[in-house]
């Protein structure tokens, strides 16, 4: 086996792993107001979003396109350099991803990627490494419009919702929507799946195309993409209960009609994204449709304290991954060739272990995920670990979604 071989296959295990962490990273984003309200029981919403992530990753690969073609400039390098920067963007990523999932703050992980692989062209190749159309039109632009939009979408949506609503008894409105709410989170799993999947196909995609396995305009091979489903899918279904957690109880109080119109703007956004190829954060659209209930429902309270760091985290994702990008890639280029990659591995390794034993310190799981918000991650009691999860089935009754509002 050559050197070369070797790297390409580390650089596809990154990338894999990449998958597994955008998938318990994400999972919030089409479960967490479903968990919130009661709607599904935790781990029943992450077997299902596991499986319909599964499901939507084989359903286009528009996205992947993009990504594999539309950030690297593949004019300006190849090869092993074009490997490098592949892997040294990847680790980027993964450790931006991880460094939010401690602190419960659902960052973008596409921005992380999207960082991370920039970061790793600029150090490489200067600024000409770099798509910078591409960037601006598929990533920067989406990434302002996509809350805005959702969040708009939402409260309308939140609004004639309670409007149309307004004569139905609040006990028959809530279980009706909390049916409701295992159809649209459903929907949202499937179009996570059709989007985010699709970008760690493309960045394989780039891997292979740098060790000339395949030409620039092949067509995306099966194994890429079955194996970046079943990834971000055993990812989902690990559940990233500390995002989960932020996204439905650190935001807004939600009940089962906000949850619903929040589902619903999301998959709408996300699949037309999708269907014209934009590597959407599914995190910002999921995050905008959440503060949009909010605003859309009388006497309702959105966080604003927990949505400005929210905020102060998506501005610098792209920065702070694109800059340890840069460092993995100088790091790996100074000691050069195959040992300068396992080397960049291993941190990256040592530094994930490091993250996940701290996080166990604050634990966040489907005991107590749905614990009242006191203003920090961590419930203000921990819940016996043998405590029944919320909810007794696909729905549960009325009375066990009545919530309070917090103070920020």
């Amino acid at each position: 086996m050559t050197a070369e071989l070797v790297v390409l296959l580390v650089v596809v295990v990154t990338a894999l792993a990449f998958d597994f962490t955008n998938g318990f990273h994400d999972t919030g984003n089409a479960m967490a107001t479903s968990i919130a309200t009661g709607a599904l029981r935790p781990k029943v919403a992450v077997a299902l979003s596991a499986t319909l992530n599964l499901v939507g990753a084989f359903l286009s690969v528009e996205v992947a396109a993009t990504v594999a073609k539309g950030v690297v400039n593949l004019q300006s390098v190849s090869g092993e350099a074009l490997l490098l920067i592949v892997f040294a963007g990847l680790v980027g990523g993964i450790l931006w991803n991880l460094a939010t999932w401690l602190f419960g703050m659902p960052s973008s992980s596409s921005h992380a990627l999207f960082g991370g692989l920039i970061g790793a062209a600029i150090a490489s190749i200067g600024m000409d490494g770099v798509e910078w159309s591409g960037v601006l039109g598929k990533v920067i632009l989406p990434a302002l419009l996509a809350p805005v939009v959702a969040g708009l979408v939402a409260t309308v949506g939140t609004h004639l919702i309670y409007r149309i609503t307004r004569d139905i008894p609040d006990d028959t409105k809530s279980r009706g929507f909390r049916i409701g709410q295992v159809g649209t989170a459903s929907l949202v799993s499937l179009a996570h799946g059709t989007n985010d999947a699709q970008k760690t196909m493309g960045v394989i995609f780039l891997a292979l195309v740098a060790h000339g396995s395949i030409s620039a305009d092949a067509e995306m091979p099966f194994w890429v993409k079955l194996s970046c489903a079943v990834a971000i899918a055993l990812g989902t279904y690990l559940g990233g209960w500390r995002i989960i957690r932020t996204l439905g109880k650190g935001l807004v109080e939600i009940a089962a009609p906000q949850g619903m119109a929040a589902e619903s703007s999301s998959a709408a956004i996300i699949l037309t994204s999708s269907h014209l190829g934009l590597p959407l954060s599914t995190t910002h659209v999921a995050t905008g449709s959440i503060m949009g209930t909010g605003l859309g429902r009388k006497g309702s309270e959105v966080r604003w304290g927990v949505a400005g760091r929210m905020a102060v985290a998506w501005l610098i994702t792209l920065p702070s991954a694109g800059i340890v990008g840069a460092i993995c890639w100088a790091m790996a280029h100074l000691i050069g060739g195959l040992p300068g990659v396992l080397v960049v591995f291993a941190l990256l390794v040592a530094l994930s272990v490091v993250m996940y034993l701290r996080s166990r310190r604050e634990p966040i799981d489907p005991n107590n995920v749905n614990d009242d918000w006191d203003g920090g991650l961590a419930p203000a009691t921990a819940t016996a670990p043998d405590a029944p999860a919320t909810g007794t089935g696909l729905a549960v009754d009325a009375d066990q979604t009545t919530t309070t509002t917090s103070s920020t």
